[in-house]
């Protein structure tokens, strides 16, 4: 398992990545139809390249095949936009390592924190790295309540 940049020709492999994920994990903590209203959200392949060149780092776990099986994303003020990983490949360490080097690319830049808005199994995986819970968010997704958690990492400078 290799994490490299971004490429262009990963933008339909992270769409799907992203809507299978929310499809097979998503049930373990939401309901049907808030599983359908976050899917409603999910970015399509052109979507995810518009986003991947506006500056921000957008990291890619590939296998020895150069396939997708994890992403995630860091804005310049710290905020991760995304970090989703298929549900095959989950449990098998890429994700973490896909947020490692985001944490490292963050530690790189002037800004003081890492900050989310995470899912329920996104906060359990956030808070075993650290992170703290500053809300739990309730939202409201093509007319359903469903929600997530603002949570935030303070970075250490040493």
């Amino acid at each position: 398992m290799l994490v490299r940049a971004y490429a262009e020709h990963d933008a339909a492999a992270l769409a799907a990545i992203y809507r299978s994920a929310v499809e097979e994990i998503g049930p373990r903590d939401y309901s049907c139809e808030q599983g359908a209203a976050w899917l409603s959200l999910a970015p399509s392949a052109e979507q995810v390249h518009s986003l991947y060149t506006d500056g921000r780092t957008a990291l890619v776990a590939v296998d020895a095949q150069d396939q997708p099986l994890a992403f995630g994303d860091l804005e310049s003020d710290g905020h991760i936009g995304y970090l989703y990983c298929s549900p095959e490949a989950a449990g098998t360490g890429v994700t973490p390592s896909v947020y490692e080097s985001l944490e490292a690319e963050a530690r790189s830049r002037p800004v003081s924190r890492i900050y989310v808005e995470a899912s329920e199994a996104a906060r359990r995986f956030f808070l075993r790295r650290g992170f703290r819970v500053l809300a739990r968010r309730e939202l409201l997704i093509a007319g359903i309540p469903i929600h997530n958690f603002a949570m935030e990492n303070m970075l250490s400078r040493s």
